[in-house]
């Protein structure tokens, strides 16, 4: 659940970078001064980028930082905390500036502008984090030879480099000792 810990983090950047969208209040309710424009759209957008990377770091790193044996626990903490973290970085980003802006809209006369703080209208871009989480696990799990657990990369018995010349050497090694008298 590390990655839910990432969530209140990606919500205060994203509301960092929003772009600014003002609203015209007409009798008390904010409406888009400009709902054609990038505004909006630059919202969801700018969210779906942070946490696509998010989830692509997240999957990376568990990828890095896992190994053989604990891959279930791995990929169901990807998606559970990749939604958990999305879902609060998205009510963290809203949260920033909201008390000031609803003030200004409830103070506001007709026709006024206030600008506002930043909002997801397309919801589904939560699941990204875990998608990409879990996808990028995925893949590098499925293309990148991993050692296995509890291998440093040096030769033991069974692997071709104990023996030498590419051979195998399936017998069980005594502790301290060579079976096969072949090295120092």
């Amino acid at each position: 659940m590390v990655v839910t810990l990432l969530g209140p983090l990606a919500g205060l950047l994203w509301a960092k970078i929003v772009p600014t969208v003002e609203y015209v209040v007409i009798q008390g309710e904010p409406l888009f001064a400009d709902p054609e424009g990038q505004g909006p759209v630059g919202m969801d957008g700018r969210f779906a980028l942070i946490v696509m990377l998010a989830g692509i770091g997240c999957g990376g790193l568990a990828y890095l930082a896992g190994g053989r044996g604990n891959d279930i626990p791995l990929v169901l903490g990807l998606a559970v905390g990749g939604i958990a973290a999305a879902v609060i970085a998205w009510k963290t980003g809203h949260q920033i500036g909201l008390a000031a802006y609803e003030d200004a809209v409830r103070t506001a006369k007709d026709g006024a502008t206030v600008k506002g703080v930043a909002e997801l209208r397309a919801t589904g871009i939560v699941t990204f984090w875990p998608i990409l989480a879990v996808g990028t696990y995925g893949a590098l799990e499925l293309f990148v030879k991993r050692l296995p657990a509890g291998d440093r990369g040096k030769a033991a018995a069974g692997e071709p480099e104990e023996v030498g010349r590419g051979e195998l050497d399936l017998q069980a090694t005594a502790p301290g000792g060579d079976v096969d008298r072949r090295e120092p």
